[in-house]
Parts: C-alpha cells; structure tokens; sequence
C-alpha cells in the first residue's frame, strides 16, 4: 500500500541517521540555496515576495530570510520559497518549532526524495503533454514531506497532510512566458513551498482529511497520471538519496549556459586569454537549450552577453551576471559582436546531458577548442565543499559582509552541532551590521 509506506516513511525519517556522504550532500544544498536566497533578496521576485510578507503581518512565528521580519509560517513558506526551492519549507518548519540542525538536514534529504520521485512517478512526458509543470507539483509534495517530518507528525496525520497537498497540487507550464521571471519564481517554489508547509500547518491544527489519496476511486494519479506505476514513489526509500543525484549550478546564469561558461573558462587558464586576445567565439549548444539562451532581453540567459562579461572580468559572479546596465556597455557590446551561438543537433541527446563546445579564434590566428562534458556542480561533476563556500561568498558578502558571511557558512558546516535553528536567524537579516 503506497500511501501507508510513504507516511511511515516520512513520519519515521526524522529519528533515522542519514549516510555521511548524504549529510555532507545536504549542507551543500543548505549553504548554496541559502546563499541564493539572501542574494535574492536584491532580484524583483524577491523584493516583490518581501513587500508581500511585510503588508500580510500575522502571528510572529518564524522569520523571512533577508528582512529579519517574522510572520505566520505560511506567509514566510511563500516569501522564502520565492527564492528557491525545498530547503525553505524545512527551514521555515525548523524555526517554527525550534528543531535541532540534524533534524533540518534529515528533513532536506527526505524532501529532495519525495520531490523527485513524485516527478518519476508522474512521467515527464504526461507533464508536457498535459501542459503542467514538473517543478510545483513535486515540489509541493517534498516541501510536505519536509515540513511533516520536522513537525514530528505521525503517519496518521501525514496521511491527511499527503492529501491537503495532492488537493492543492497545480502549476501550467504557462510560467515559461514570464519575461521578469515573477511568475516562474512562484510557480519553482514559492507556491509549493507554501502548499506544502500549509497542509502540514493545518493538520498540526487539527485538520483531518482523506487517509488515501493513492487509492480508491478517485485518486491522485488518476488526475494526473492514470498510468502511472505508483510503486516509483517508495521505490528505493532509504537506500537510494535522490540528494546525491541533485546539481548545484556553479555559475550564477540559465543552465543552458553553465557548460559554455565551463568551457570559456578553461581556455582562459590554459592559454591565458584576454579580451584583446580574441578574434572571435563560438559556442556550440544543444539546439533547444541554444533557442532559450540566444541573445535574451535579461543578462543571465543571454549566452552572448554572458561570454563576453566573463572574458572581460575574467571570470563570472553574481551581480555581474544581473547587471542591466551593462547590457549597453559599449567595451561589453563590442566583445558580445565576436561571440555567435550554434544550435548544434550533435549536442542534442548526449550522456551527460547539457553538454558544450567553445572554439576560440585568437587574434594572432590560433584555433582553440575545449568541450565541457560533465558540467562543472552537476552530479557527474560535483563541487567540493571548498567551492561550494567559494560561491556561497560570492552571494553572501556583499549583502551580509565578510565576517557574518564566514559566521553563516561555519554555521551551516556545523549545522549537526547546531541545538535550534533558531539560531541562525541573526546571521539571515540584510542589513544589520553588514560592514563586517
């Protein structure tokens, strides 16, 4: 019975010690997407997610990343959520009820899990054909998942919290016509986020439901996926972490991007190429991931935009990669003129997928060429702890300054020392003595 082995599963994961490997994975994805979410704070969904929390008020109860405020923890799941993805639902559940740091971790692994197995489950090509999106409907079930199990409800009760979120599950794939990017923020995370962290809320508050939204004569699958083999959604719990098979962008730009970046950056180090070096660029893309990143109206999904910042500040960080202004710069729109992009069909379906090819023409008339097979953060291709904190400073210090940064990733690498997330609510407010 599916339902009765996931709410077990999910009801016991708090109380069982993960592998290692698995934690060490999960402070990984903890630092990186609260590094994303501070540094969000600053892009127009997260400001717009802030002003949002701010004129709702409510019950101070758990804080907003970024304004220090504290709101109800629905309120704050949407807010945060706006800003990235599972991590926020266990972070706002964590401070809720004060859990412990290996807590908030087991609960991160747990929602990584059910997050992807419900999209296995579900079958990518029913999504696209239906016209919904992979990233709510899933996501809302992992941020349930995580929520519950730092809740500490029984299996009981995760049964009634599985069908508060089955209920509320949706997203259209429509998000992808959001030029701002608003919407895409939350329809990713912001209302999963908030669907999930509000089912277990209103079970916590007494709430009761249907114990079996897997079975029976009207299902969950039924609307979503009548074929589908339901068994992919226990299958493997416990021995295989979905955590482990989870990327990381390394480069703060669409992820069509990440391999040419990988790329232009190793013929940088090893031929030690500047601007006045280059003739010209090509990158060779996939054709689908070419058509999303080709000459785009914002900076960070702009493919020509993006090689020539990175050549001329050798190197790429965050803010370069969202700065407007610089999209009429004329030393960047000169550089931007030698880069063409190819949608290359040979690109299209290789193992790993995203793969790139960047050939650089150099003015003394060398032909260079690197391709990036694994991309760099990627699960055939991880980051290690050291530049995983490498990028995680790059977000933080200019909003939290240097030394709240180091404290905040120390904190997080510490985190199963770590007695109440509570905690670490001092070192996520912009803001407050940021000079450090």
């Amino acid at each position: 019975m599916i339902t009765e082995r996931l709410a077990n599963y999910i009801a016991g994961a708090g109380a069982v010690d993960l592998p290692p490997e698995v934690t060490e994975k999960a402070k990984h994805h903890v630092l990186d997407t609260i590094a994303a979410m501070v540094s969000g704070t600053e892009l127009k969904p997260g400001r717009l997610a802030l002003q949002y929390a701010s004129s709702q008020g409510g019950t101070p109860e758990v804080q907003v990343v970024g304004s220090g405020q504290l709101t109800t923890v629905t309120t704050a799941a949407l807010a945060n959520g706006m800003l990235a993805h599972v991590v926020p639902a266990a972070l706002v559940m964590a401070d809720k009820v004060g859990a412990s740091g290996t807590r908030f971790l087991r609960a991160v692994a747990l929602g990584y899990d059910i997050c992807t197995r419900t999209n296995l489950t579900i079958g990518k090509e029913v999504l696209n054909a239906t016209h919904r999106s992979t990233y709510s409907i899933s996501g809302a079930f992992g941020a349930m998942a995580a929520a519950a199990s730092l809740a500490g409800l029984d299996a009981k009760s995760v049964r009634y919290a599985l069908s508060y979120t089955a209920q509320q599950a949706s997203g259209l794939a429509s998000w992808n016509r959001d030029e701002e990017h608003v919407e895409k923020a939350f329809v990713f995370a912001g209302m999963p986020v908030r669907a999930g962290v509000a089912a277990v809320d209103m079970v916590m508050a007494g709430f009761t439901g249907v114990p079996d939204v897997f079975a029976g004569e009207t299902t969950f699958l039924g609307a979503f996926s009548p074929g589908a083999d339901s068994t992919t959604w226990v299958d493997g719990l416990g021995e295989r972490f979905e955590l482990m098979r989870t990327n990381i962008k390394r480069w703060p730009v669409g992820s069509p991007i990440q391999a040419a970046v990988d790329s232009l950056l190793a013929l940088m180090r090893e031929h030690d190429l500047r601007p006045h070096d280059v003739a010209s660029v090509v990158a060779r893309l996939p054709e689908s991931g070419a058509r999303t990143v080709d000459d785009r109206h914002m900076p960070d999904i702009n493919l020509q935009h993006i090689l020539a910042v990175t050549l001329l500040d050798d190197g790429l960080v965050f803010r370069a990669s969202q700065d407007y202004e610089r999209m009429n710069d004329p030393r960047v729109l000169e550089l931007k003129r030698r880069v063409r992009l190819v949608g290359d069909s040979l690109l299209n379906d290789t193992d790993p997928p995203r793969q790139a090819i960047v050939e650089v023409e150099t003015t003394d008339g060398q032909k260079l060429s690197h391709r990036t097979y694994a991309v760099r953060g990627t699960k055939d291709n991880p980051l290690p702890a050291a530049e995983v904190a490498t990028k995680a400073s790059d977000l933080l210090v200019p909003l939290l300054g240097e030394a709240r940064s180091t404290a905040l990733i120390e904190a997080v690498w510490d985190l199963e020392r770590t007695g109440n997330v509570q905690s670490l609510r001092p070192l996520l407010t912009v803001g407050q003595g940021s000079s450090g």
